[in-house]
């Protein structure tokens, strides 16, 4: 203690950089090596690591900027200098409030600086001005970067460019968050710090060991299942890939799990309904089982009346007995320009037992049934008599439209090569059945009202179940329409199947489901396939076509484009369907408002509706995005002129602001 202690001055000056005084207790030694390994050690670690991440920061393509606690700009990469015009000598060492590049609303930035202030991030949408002058959208994250004795050092803002609808570009950028994370954390011993935040024992820990151990062994048992869905089997692959992904993939892909743990995977997020109402109504009318009973009021589709039978109907008449003007209204049925209309009025309401006999012998079904052609006759009448004539739209002309459109789709040269026999014939007797006892109604007023159809059916898809039932009913309950009587058992099970699975497929509340299937599982392959080379015969193209899974797709997807193709129809076609499925909405809104229910499509009130507005909506959201998939896939050019010619007139309608159907005469 009393010795003159000597200068270190000339170690230091000899590149020393401790001094070490001998001691031989081997704590004290331990307790040397510690300070040594969390204090130089660990610094130079840091250091080492320094050049990779300013390399990092310096090729990123996001707009990087570090300023000091009292926001003194101390770094910005190229990104940032190249986005807000400046050199990078322009800016360091000056205060943020000496540089005009950040929005001065004092309000603003009083917000983020009370955040950033405790330790916390902040993240959102920002204005700044760029050297030139020009206001430019960003989102910005600015992070507080804490350091020794546990204060905030810095503040790392991350600016990523906003295009015009807000959305943010990302490009094949590095994540700044993780790179500051490793300056932090980086130690001689590698820490996984995803890996460590996901750790089950530490997320039990605060429950008994016995708890424990038995929540841990019950993942391990989820983890482990054999019976795994495919979209659990997506959601683990992007588990491990965010393992190690840098920040920004992470959070991509945590952005993709919220969406695909969602129920809605296929519907589209409409904007709030002020934005289109004719839009937001169509989609709650066609696409939702309704809303609850708000009224004790019921509306009794009864399940007790008594449906048409064979028996009780006149002989019907032989195909090759057929009035002249019902054989000079039916002479162009192969075409797509064939006027129902016209049948409809040749056959007073009937149309569908004149079509069904032409087109069903065309395709040859009483061969491939080995039923007889009067029991067809009788099956085609039994099933017309349970349409409505009372409805202006769901009635048998729309069935006898819906069939026509199918045996047409099904005479297209991609179509024929993909489909068999059973398969043709399940398409035409579904789209003949598919809306037969319609009510008039929707699923959504159905279930409103609590009818005895809606509570059979447990409010999912009352309707489609309903159709596929009685068609089934009516069919087997009498011998003498029942064409199925003289099937192979296992052939009439696999072609009941594919007959329900097509009418369901008409119920709205999957269409997404069923048109974004279509496209991702036939219409991308075949076009990546064509793109290669291939030809329409090539084996590939052909495994596309033919798989069982994608001959169901395309069997939904054909009579879907059937049941809605009222918009691809010849403009007077197009417009008295217009008019007719107005009419029923009407009456609905007329009814729901009679009895005191919710009103399921506000905008169809006859006094008020827009039908140009109504018919604009429906091809904008439902029609035009099928119709482009199916005609890529069957080839309808003159399909596609006729929606493009009556999207046009209801355009044209909407601009004069005229609400009717037809512009008023000159």
């Amino acid at each position: 203690a009393d010795r003159e202690e000597s200068s270190i001055l000339p170690l230091i000056s000899a590149g020393f950089t401790r001094r070490y005084v001998e001691n031989s207790n081997i704590m004290a030694c331990y307790n040397e090596l510690i300070q040594l390994e969390f204090g130089e050690v660990q610094a130079q670690f840091k250091l080492r690591a320094c050049n990779s991440l300013f390399t990092a920061l310096e090729k990123s393509q996001e707009a990087i900027e570090i300023t000091s606690e009292d926001h003194v700009i101390q770094y910005v990469n190229p990104a940032f200098e190249t986005v807000m015009g400046y050199q990078i000598g322009e800016l360091i060492g000056k205060e943020l409030t000496e540089v005009p590049i950040n929005e001065k609303k004092a309000d603003f930035l009083d917000t983020i600086n009370s955040c950033i202030k405790i330790g916390k991030e902040w993240q959102g949408m920002y204005y700044a001005k760029k050297k030139n002058g020009d206001s430019i959208q960003q989102n910005v994250k600015i992070l507080p970067v804490v350091g020794q004795g546990g204060k905030i050092r810095h503040y790392v803002s991350i600016s990523r460019l906003c295009n015009d609808n807000n959305k943010v570009m990302i490009g094949p950028q590095i994540g700044i968050a993780v790179l500051m994370d490793s300056v932090s954390h980086f130690s001689c011993r590698h820490k996984d710090r995803r890996k460590g935040s996901l750790d089950v024992r530490s997320t039990t820990s605060r429950g008994s060991d016995g708890s424990s151990q038995r929540r841990h062994s019950s993942m391990a048992r989820i983890h482990s299942m054999t019976i795994e869905a495919p979209i659990t089997k997506v959601i683990n692959i992007i588990n491990a890939a965010q393992e190690s992904s840098p920040m920004p993939v992470a959070e991509a892909l945590d952005r993709v799990l919220e969406i695909l743990r969602t129920t809605e995977l296929y519907s589209p997020q409409l904007g709030t309904k002020d934005e289109d109402p004719h839009t937001s109504d169509l989609v709650g009318g066609l696409m939702t089982d309704g809303l609850r009973r708000l009224s004790g009021n019921e509306y009794i589709l009864s399940a007790k009346q008594t449906h048409q039978v064979a028996g009780s109907l006149i002989s019907p008449i032989s195909l090759n007995d057929i009035p002249p003007r019902i054989t000079q209204a039916m002479e162009n049925e192969e075409h797509w320009d064939f006027d129902i209309f016209e049948l409809e009025a040749a056959t007073h309401k009937r149309p569908l037992v004149y079509l069904g006999l032409k087109i069903f012998a065309r395709f040859g079904i009483c061969e491939f049934l080995n039923c007889s052609e009067s029991t067809l006759r009788s099956w085609l009448q039994v099933i017309e008599a349970n349409y409505h004539s009372s409805n202006s739209y769901h009635n048998s002309t729309h069935s006898a439209d819906v069939l026509h459109a199918t045996a047409y789709f099904l005479s297209k040269e991609r179509v024929k090569q993909t489909l068999d026999p059973i398969d043709e014939v399940a398409a035409l007797i579904a789209a003949t059945v598919h809306d037969v006892d319609h009510p008039g109604r929707t699923n959504s007023f159905l279930c409103n009202a609590g009818s005895e159809l809606a509570i059979l059916y447990n409010d999912t898809a009352v309707l489609e179940s309903h159709h596929a039932a009685l068609a089934f009913q009516l069919t087997t309950r009498d011998d003498k329409c029942n064409i199925f009587k003289n099937m192979e058992r296992n052939e009439y099970r696999t072609l009941r199947q594919a007959i329900i699975d097509m009418v369901l497929a008409t119920e709205m509340t999957k269409h997404f489901e069923h048109v974004n299937k279509f496209v991702n599982s036939i219409n991308k392959p075949l076009a990546a396939l064509e793109e290669n080379g291939n030809n329409g015969d090539g084996e590939s193209i052909k495994t596309v076509l033919t798989s069982p899974e994608n001959r169901i797709l395309i069997k939904r997807m054909l009579i879907k484009c059937a049941d809605i193709s009222n918009p691809c129809r010849p403009i007077e076609q197009c417009i008295e369907w217009a008019g007719r499925i107005s009419e029923e909405y009407f009456a609905q809104t007329d009814e729901e408002k009679r009895q005191g229910l919710p009103v399921v499509m506000p905008v169809f009130d006859r006094n008020t509706c827009s039908i140009p507005k109504s018919q604009i909506s429906f091809i904008d959201y439902f029609i035009t995005d099928m119709f482009d998939a199916w005609d890529a896939f069957a080839d309808l050019p003159n399909l596609m002129q006729h929606l493009d010619n009556n999207f046009k007139y209801w355009k044209g309608l909407d601009e004069r602001k005229l609400r009717s159907l037809r512009p008023p005469p000159e």
